[in-house]
């Protein structure tokens, strides 16, 4: 289904820089949500625009095979706020493919989406894609994310 960003997106939190082989994404990945849900982020965003969380993959290098940033964070009204061991980014207006994660989302549901879009033709932007874990992500043992990708 595709679905459009009409506005803007500011998202404030933590990230890193990986890759898809080697195994390097599945340790860092892991590691980030840890170090991210130890930090409590939402409770250092006095400028905090809403509770859902977001994953972005973004500055990609080529395709999902090259280097790219993963950030986890939530979204803000204004970056002037965040504390300076945070990162700030803007999600643009874009054309998005969306695809569900369901299932434990701490698990193999969102790596099985993932493997997903992988394997399809979508003409991909790879400048940004999102995953969006919101109310129905409050359960993430049975929980459902929201996977937006970036297409042409």
């Amino acid at each position: 289904m595709k679905k459009s960003i009409t506005k803007e997106l500011l998202i404030a939190g933590m990230e890193i820089r990986t890759r898809n082989d080697a195994g390097q994404a599945e340790q860092a990945i892991p590691q980030l949500w840890g170090k991210f849900m130890q930090a409590n982020i939402a409770e250092k965003l006095s400028d905090l625009a809403c509770s859902t969380m977001y994953a972005v993959y973004t500055d990609y290098e080529g395709d999902h095979t090259k280097p790219y940033t993963m950030m986890l964070g939530f979204e803000v009204t204004s970056g002037e706020n965040v504390p300076k061991d945070l990162t700030v980014k803007t999600i643009p207006v874009a054309e998005y493919e969306t695809f569900t994660a369901k299932g434990n989302l701490t698990e193999n549901a969102v790596i099985d989406a993932w493997t997903k879009i992988w394997q399809s033709d979508l003409n991909r932007t790879y400048k940004t894609d999102i995953e969006v874990y919101g109310e129905k992500a409050m359960d993430p043992t049975n929980g459902e994310a929201e996977i937006w990708i970036g297409v042409k």
